[in-house]
C-alpha cells in the first residue's frame, strides 16, 4: 500500500502597522480550498505546494490535498479567522484518512491577534495531533520571520533561495524529496537555527546583488558537506512587530543535531560581520527623478512605501504627483474601485475630472486629482504561465480603467489590490509598457521579474508609507533589543 503525505498551506505576510485587520473574507476572496480543490489549484503552477505534488508523485508517493488558504499581504489576522483557519485544517485533516506525514507550507510571517506567531501556533497544533515521530517537513518563504516553535514543531524547512521569488517551487520538491527520502528510512532530517539580532533592510534584499555573494557561496560551500541535507538563509519580514522579526538561519543534517547548530551558528556569525553591508542605500522621490531624467527609457521605479507585496493599499500617489511635470509618458497602476466606477459612469472616450487614489489613509500621498480621457473598461482577470514572484498563475485584479491625461500620465486603474507579478497585468487591459519612460510598480523586488523584459533600469525609490523602505520611521514594540541597525551596541556571540 503507498504511503500517503497530506498537504497543508495558510499563507499570510500580515503588516502589523496596518490599522485595519486580514479577515476571513479576505482569505475567502483569495484562496481557501480543502481536498481535491488544492491539487486543482496548485499541481501545475510555479508554487512550492505544486513542487510538493510534483515530488511526490515522482517518488511513488500518494500526494493528499488537505487545506490550502491564502490571504494578499495586509494588516493582523483577526481572532475569528485565524481560530477559523486552524479549525478547518484540522476538520480536512479529519476527512484525509490516514497519513504517513505531511508537507507544509507556512509563510513564515503570519501574526494574528493573541497568536503574534500564527505560523509556529498552527504548526505546533500539527505536531500536537501527529507526535514527535511524524515526519512534518515544509516551506518558508524567503520573508519568513523564524520562530524557535517552528523549527520545534518541524523536522526540516527550507526557505526560498531567490528573490524575487523564483525557485518556489524547486524548493516543494527539495522538500518532497526529502519527505521521500525519510519515509525510506534513509535519512532522519534534524534541524537547528540561529537567530542574530539583525534587521535586513528591504532595498537590501535582491539576492543578485553582489552584496549576497559572499554569504550565499558559504551556504552552498555547506550544502556540498557529508550528512547536510539542506540549508536557508531567511531575511525577515521587518513590518511585522513581533518578537521573531529579523534574520535567522536554518541548517537540517541527517541526525546530526551538534552539526546542524555549528552550520546555522557560522552562517549567522558571516551574516553578522557583514551586517552593514545590508544597511538600506536609500534613494529619495527628488534625487530618483534626477536620476531618471538622465536615463532612457523604460524606467521602473519601484515605489517601496506602497508595496503590495508587503501589505500596503497600492494606492500610493506620492510618485505620480512628483512625474506630473515631467519624464513623460509615464504609467503607473492604483487600486481605487471609486474610481474604476467614476470612469465606468463617464464611458469609454469621454472626458472626465477624476481623483484617483490617496483614499486608505494619509501616509501615501493626495489624491491625484485631473483631467482624464477614458481609454479602456473592462475586467481584470489575466494568467502568467512563466514562474514569478508568488508562484501565481491566475489572477482576477476586478473591474478595471484605463485613463490618461493629456499630460502624458496614463493609469491603469483597478478594484481589487494586485501585486505587479506579471507584465500581463498591463498588456491584458490593451497598454503596451514599452512606450513609456517612467512605469510605478508597487513593490521592491517582486516586480523586476515581470518587468525586466522591459524595463531598462530600476530605480528603488524611499516613498513613506506603511512598507517605507526606512524602518527607523515605525515604531516598534515588540521586536527584540538590541537590534542592528536599530540599535548600534547590539551585539551578537552566537546562541
Amino acid at each position: 500500500m503507498p504511503r500517503r503525505i497530506g498537504v497543508v498551506a495558510i499563507q499570510h505576510e500580515s503588516n502589523t502597522f496596518i490599522a485595519r485587520r486580514t479577515a476571513l473574507a479576505d482569505f475567502e476572496g483569495h484562496l481557501l480550498l480543502a481536498g481535491d480543490a488544492v491539487r486543482e489549484r496548485f499541481a501545475h503552477s510555479h508554487h512550492e505546494v505544486g513542487g510538493f505534488f510534483a515530488g511526490l508523485d515522482g517518488a511513488g508517493i500518494e500526494a493528499v490535498p488537505v487545506f490550502a488558504a491564502r490571504a494578499m499581504p495586509y494588516g493582523t489576522i483577526e481572532t475569528d479567522a485565524a481560530e477559523s483557519l486552524v479549525q478547518r485544517m484540522s476538520d480536512a485533516l479529519d476527512r484525509a484518512g490516514p497519513l504517513d506525514g505531511l508537507l507544509v507550507a507556512p509563510h513564515g510571517a503570519a501574526v494574528a491577534e493573541g497568536e503574534p506567531d500564527f505560523d509556529g501556533h498552527w504548526l505546533t497544533r500539527l505536531r500536537g495531533r501527529f507526535g514527535a515521530a511524524f515526519p512534518i517537513i515544509g516551506t518558508l518563504d524567503l520573508h519568513a520571520n523564524v520562530s524557535r516553535r517552528m523549527i520545534a514543531a518541524c523536522d526540516a524547512l527550507i526557505a526560498y533561495r531567490t528573490n524575487p521569488h523564483l525557485d518556489q517551487r524547486a524548493r516543494g520538491e527539495e522538500a518532497a524529496a526529502l519527505t521521500a527520502r525519510t519515509l525510506r528510512g534513509e535519512i532522519r532530517p534534524t534541524m537547528a537555527a540561529a537567530f542574530p539580532p539583525l534587521c535586513v533592510n528591504i532595498e537590501r534584499q535582491a539576492t543578485a546583488g553582489a552584496h549576497w555573494r559572499p554569504l550565499l557561496e558559504l551556504a552552498g560551500r555547506q550544502r556540498k558537506l557529508t550528512g547536510v541535507l539542506s540549508n536557508s538563509l531567511v531575511y525577515g519580514f521587518p513590518y511585522s512587530d513581533v518578537t521573531e522579526m529579523g534574520a535567522a538561519t536554518i541548517a537540517v543534517t541527517d541526525d546530526d543535531g551538534p552539526l546542524a547548530g555549528v552550520l546555522a551558528e557560522e552562517l549567522a556569525a558571516h551574516w553578522w560581520d557583514g551586517r552593514r553591508e545590508f544597511l538600506g542605500q536609500l534613494i529619495g522621490v527628488e534625487e530618483a527623478i534626477r536620476r531618471a531624467a538622465e536615463l532612457e527609457g523604460p524606467i521602473c521605479f519601484l515605489d517601496m512605501g506602497d508595496n503590495i507585496g508587503g501589505g500596503s493599499a497600492a494606492d500610493g500617489t506620492t510618485l505620480i504627483h512628483a512625474l506630473r511635470d515631467g519624464l513623460s509618458p509615464a504609467l503607473a497602476v492604483l487600486c481605487d474601485p471609486i474610481a474604476v466606477k467614476m470612469a465606468e459612469d463617464a464611458g469609454v472616450g469621454s472626458k472626465r475630472m477624476l481623483s484617483v487614489g490617496g483614499r486608505s489613509d494619509d501616509l501615501h500621498g493626495l489624491p491625484f486629482t485631473a483631467e482624464f480621457t477614458v481609454l479602456r473598461i473592462g475586467g481584470g482577470t489575466f494568467a502568467e504561465p512563466d514562474a514569478r514572484h508568488g508562484g501565481i498563475a491566475e489572477f482576477d485584479q476586478g473591474r478595471t480603467a484605463v485613463v490618461a491625461t493629456d499630460g502624458g500620465i496614463t493609469l491603469l486603474i483597478n478594484s481589487i489590490r494586485t501585486a505587479p507579478f506579471s507584465l500581463n497585468q498591463l498588456t491584458s487591459a490593451g497598454i503596451d509598457p514599452a512606450q513609456f519612460r517612467v512605469i510605478v510598480a508597487k513593490g521592491v523586488h517582486a516586480p523586476i521579474a515581470a518587468y525586466d523584459p522591459v524595463c531598462k533600469h530600476f530605480i528603488r525609490v524611499d516613498t513613506p508609507g506603511v512598507t517605507a523602505a526606512d524602518v527607523h520611521r515605525f515604531t516598534y514594540r515588540h521586536r527584540r533589543t538590541p537590534m542592528f541597525p536599530f540599535e548600534e551596541s547590539a551585539s551578537y556571540c552566537g546562541g
